[in-house]
Parts: structure tokens; sequence; C-alpha cells
């Protein structure tokens, strides 16, 4: 189930809200600029379909998205927990960092965990399967896919370099819980 979490900067083990509520989250995202919305497929899709079988089930979405937001390409990126390289994926991801352009993806399978440090607050994500997050480029976040990574994601980007990560050096990603699928 999605959640939201929220928590002052400095207090990581007290959140001041915690939803499961699609709306609620939306809600409580939308004053930062981060779209929040479930797809549905047209057409049954799993883990192991193809990326055109999995992009043609949600073609009215992504046609609509990337309409709507100037997209130039589109992609699907899937990850096991068998991975050899499950580890390394997961590291590249866990610090504090921002991108150029807005980090825009859909979750088709699976889930990870998103966590946004915007002032002196700090916005924990669970996205699931059906979730699509949209974190607006410069908004400082991290993203944990556990330590078995297992997702199927749809990606949007506007040019290749702008997804780019760029680290802002701090430790506050390493205050905040990881994601362990099941226990949080």
């Amino acid at each position: 189930m999605s959640r939201l979490r929220v928590f002052a900067e400095d207090q990581p083990a007290t959140p001041l809200l915690a939803t499961t509520d699609h709306a609620g989250i939306a809600r409580e995202l939308r004053p930062l600029g981060v779209d929040f919305e479930q797809w549905q497929a047209a057409a049954p899709v799993k883990p192991g379909d193809s990326p055109e079988t999995i992009m043609a089930a949600y073609r009215e979405d992504i046609d609509r998205l990337v309409g709507e937001r100037g997209f130039k390409s589109v992609d699907v990126v899937s990850i096991a927990p068998d991975n050899p390289k499950r580890e390394e994926m997961r590291a590249k991801f866990l610090d504090e960092h921002f991108h150029k352009e807005d980090e825009v993806r859909f979750f088709v399978a699976g889930s990870g965990l998103f966590t946004l440090h915007v002032g002196e607050r700090v916005y924990e994500l669970l996205c699931e399967a059906g979730d699509l997050v949209s974190v607006p480029d410069g908004t400082t976040h991290w993203f944990d896919m556990g330590p078995e990574p297992s997702f199927v994601a749809i990606r949007f980007f506007t040019e290749p370099d702008g997804w780019v990560g760029h680290f802002t050096g701090t430790d506050i990603a390493g205050r905040f819980p990881r994601y362990e699928p099941g226990a949080n």
C-alpha cells in the first residue's frame, strides 16, 4: 500500500503525518510541486513482459503525460532481487541529490521509497504498483529500492544528461531508516 510519512528533518523517528490515502498523499505533496497519481493498465502486465507490452498497457497515460510535459524519451527499467549488481545499484541513489530535470517514475510492479528533503521537512513516499510520482527538478531527495530490489518502472526523460544526480554531500539520508519491504 502506498504511504506518505512526513518528518521534521531533525526527528527521523517520529512522523508528523502518516497516511495511506492516495488523495491525501497527492494533496500533501502538491504544494511541493510533486505530482502523485494512480494509473490503471488497459491490459494485464507482469514483470518479465517486454517493454513494448508494458508501454502499450499504459499508452493513454504515457501519451497524455508526454503531451503535457514535453518528454523526449520514455523507457522501462526492470530490476529483480537476483540482480548481481543490486547492492551497487541501491547504493547509487541512497545519498541526497537532485536533478536538473523532473524525475518522473511510474511503478508498474514492485515498490521503492522516494524520500524528499524540502525545507525543514522530510517526505517519505512509498511508491507501489500503479503509482506515478513526479519530483520537480532541483528537489533534493534520495531513492531506496531495498536490499532485494523488485520493481518494474516506466521512466520519462526530457534530456539525456538532465537526469544526472548532483549530490549535496549532506548526511541526512543516513539519519532516516532504509527501505526494508514489509518492515516499515
